[in-house]
């Protein structure tokens, strides 16, 4: 799978949340649609087959680039002295 950039799952995820919430407040066909679009994206990003799955895959991908990042602040320390 080619990793997605941070700043797109990110955005993907912001997206299946606020879809997520309209639903949970007030289900309508738009709502139902515009979920279905966010779950869909968010799957396909994370190349996952549901949902849950692909929540899943997103935080390990999240903690991948936390990971990646406190290595090269490191990295950067050690540079710096």
């Amino acid at each position: 799978m080619i990793m997605p950039a941070e700043k797109e799952l990110r955005a993907v995820l912001a997206r299946f949340a606020q879809a997520r919430i309209e639903h949970d407040v007030l289900p309508t066909g738009r709502t139902s649609r515009a979920l279905e679009d966010a779950t869909y994206t968010l799957c396909v990003i994370t190349g996952s087959r549901t949902a849950e799955q692909a929540l899943r895959a997103a935080d390990a991908l999240l903690g991948q680039y936390t990971a990646g990042c406190a290595g090269l602040r490191r990295e950067d320390e050690t540079l710096a002295a």
